[in-house]
């Protein structure tokens, strides 16, 4: 992807080596979150196909690289971590001042990094006939994904789940929800994704957006984050970090959730106009997560299962595709680790 190529040369002039190696290391670490964020492009017309993955694939390697270095070691964290993700609200805020995103960070010398790539999102967001229809829910969605890291980022001693928990609490009242999914869909990109592509079009009526923003935030949102959260609970564990998933009772509470959150998300993809490829981009995100090995972790698989069952049809092709794909990376790597070393 031409997008990814450009970022990837422009983190290599990065001054500071630590930042260069973080943000080298997160493009390669979450390319799959690239890719997802394009497919949305998908949802434009031909003629903005471009500019919608120019802007989601900038707004995506910003929230990447900022949450990677928010989880490094730091004396204030939450500050740390609240700051540093103001850069996803800047990002949607054409013509307006960009803060120092670094101002509580040890780290700062990164070449204009962030700062490139909040500009670039905007430049390609005013390129958009529809953009000031969205601009507010975005930015809605954007302040959400700012509360959820910068809680989520405290100590781990402290442990902040209170403080989380009355956040999540709030966030999507009457829905059924329990803190923690709420506060998922919190944390998704998702939610901006949609709404960028939805800006593609031109005369985007309010309704339109409204139907949007209510489909993603917090339904498949939602699901987009616990999925995340299975697959990376064994990670969680061994670093200490904060993980949803271990806030269900046990792996039969997780899955029967997961499964409601999943046929939720479905009904509110397919609702939508153009809801056939809303949903083939959802079943693309949930295969996605429903391929990777972690799955087959004791906890993990049950919820995989019943997410897998309620995705029914819509998702057979995706992981036929990306389980080939995640086999043919494995033999690959494996066939490159055991390759002779030519004689000296």
């Amino acid at each position: 992807m031409r997008e990814l190529r450009h970022w990837r040369a422009r983190a290599r002039l990065i001054n500071d080596p630590v930042l260069r190696s973080l943000a080298l290391f997160t493009q390669r670490a979450e390319r799959g979150n690239y890719e997802g964020a394009a497919a949305y492009a998908a949802l434009a017309p031909r003629a903005y196909r471009a500019r919608v993955v120019r802007a989601v694939v900038a707004f995506q390697a910003t929230y990447d690289y900022v949450d990677t270095l928010a989880e490094q070691s730091n004396p204030d964290p939450v500050a740390n971590g609240r700051q540093l993700h103001l850069a996803l609200l800047s990002a949607l805020e054409p013509g307006t001042e960009q803060p120092d995103y670094y101002c509580h960070h040890s780290e700062r010398h990164d070449n204009g990094y962030i700062s490139n790539l909040v500009q670039t999102c905007r430049d390609a967001l005013v390129s958009l006939p529809s953009y000031g229809a969205v601009a507010e829910p975005a930015l809605h969605a954007a302040s959400s994904i700012v509360a959820y890291q910068s809680l989520n980022h405290e100590r781990v001693e402290e442990r902040a789940v209170r403080g989380l928990a009355r956040w999540g609490a709030t966030v999507a009242p009457g829905r059924g929800l329990r803190w923690w999914e709420a506060a998922a869909g919190g944390a998704s990109s998702m939610t901006v994704f949609a709404l960028i592509a939805a800006a593609a079009r031109p005369r985007l009526s309010a309704v339109e957006t409204a139907a949007t923003h209510d489909a993603y935030y917090p339904w498949i949102s939602s699901l987009h984050v616990l999925l995340d959260s299975l697959i990376d609970r064994a990670k969680d564990l061994e670093h200490g970090h904060h993980n949803l998933i271990d806030h269900y009772a046990s792996p039969a509470e997780a899955a029967q959730r997961l499964g409601w959150i999943a046929a939720r998300a479905v009904h509110a993809a397919e609702s939508l106009p153009d809801g056939t490829r809303h949903a083939l981009i959802l079943a693309a995100m949930t295969s996605f997560y429903l391929s990777a090995p972690a799955v087959s972790a004791p906890f993990a698989r049950p919820a995989a299962q019943r997410v897998l069952e309620t995705m029914g049809a819509l998702a057979q092709p995706t992981m036929t595709v990306l389980r080939t794909r995640r086999t043919a990376g494995r033999l690959l790597a494996s066939a490159r680790l055991h390759r002779p070393h030519p004689a000296t």
